[in-house]
């Protein structure tokens, strides 16, 4: 008898499985394939029975990879960076820097800190483009949704991800001009407080205010620091902000020191199968060089 040959996975089953992988779900996965659910799901299944073997568990969660689909998806995604490599390399001869850096981070640290350095970066790169996205989900950089991230942490980053630690951020109340002077000065514990709403429950800010004025309950709350930021500037009241971001709001007013004990650490993070491809490598080193929280 003649054996029967074993399937052949190709380059299109790997991206089918890896966007699966990320995705989570065969609508998801569609999305990023730009196909329907079916077809997803007729492709797994013919993958998985020329394979002999089932690569993700199905559950309401939608679609977990096995042990075994794991370690296919590092293989995939060594394949997907070194064919963006090779298509970066293509362009104008690989003299310049170009194609597109997917990059994640938080709605303060993007408009306080990376939207100040990019006319540098564009100036230097002007092939590179960028994509950028404000989450408060780190898991986007893991699945390789983004190739960095700009992370406020109280910790260390997991240790799948490499990075370095740019920074310190320190927080301070601040008042706007629209504010009356006289209830600028009114002791912290008697001021209209706006606050991170319950989305964000361990913010450094939030943690301080319930250690240092545990009977203050906000009168406003907004859904990212951004929103604390435009809410304190418009006169409803006070506000802890990253100091970083003062520069930058002239009608904000500092109406105490730096926050004991309010501080969070800036990491920029990135994956290790992709750190070295020259497009990430670039932005990388720009962010490092010029991106100081304090």
């Amino acid at each position: 008898m003649i054996a029967k040959l074993q399937y052949k996975l190709t380059a299109s089953d790997l991206e089918l499985l890896l966007a699966l992988v990320r995705g989570g779900t065969l609508a998801q996965a569609g999305t990023r394939l730009g196909a329907d659910a079916s077809t997803v799901f007729r492709a797994v299944q013919r993958i998985e029975k020329g394979l002999s073997q089932r690569l993700f568990e199905r559950s309401r969660q939608g679609y977990l990879p096995t042990d075994a689909m794991h370690a296919i998806a590092l293989h995939a995604e060594r394949i997907e960076a070194e064919l963006e490599a090779a298509r970066a390399a293509t362009l104008r001869g690989g003299d310049d820097v170009s194609g597109r850096v997917r990059v994640t981070t938080v709605d303060a640290v993007l408009r306080g800190l990376v939207l100040p350095c990019l006319p540098a970066l564009a100036a230097r790169h002007p092939l590179l483009q960028l994509e950028l996205h404000t989450t408060n989900e780190l898991m986007s950089l893991s699945r390789r949704d983004a190739d960095l991230a700009l992370r406020a942490t109280t910790g260390k980053p997991p240790d799948h991800l490499i990075g370095r630690l740019l920074g310190h951020m320190n927080f301070a109340v601040c008042a706007g001009k629209a504010l009356p002077p006289a209830l600028r000065k009114r002791p912290l514990g008697q001021q209209d407080w706006i606050a991170p709403d319950q989305a964000m429950p361990q913010h450094p800010s939030v943690v301080w205010r319930r250690k240092a004025l545990p009977k203050v309950a906000p009168r406003h709350l907004m859904d990212s620091i951004t929103s604390v930021v435009d809410a304190i500037r418009s006169g409803l009241g006070v506000g802890a902000i990253p100091v970083f971001m003062l520069p930058l709001e002239p009608q904000l007013v500092q109406i105490s020191e730096p926050l004991q004990g309010c501080v969070s650490d800036l990491w920029l993070l990135a994956h290790p199968e992709s750190r070295h491809l020259r497009r990430i490598a670039a932005v990388y080193d720009h962010f490092a060089t010029h991106i100081r929280p304090s």
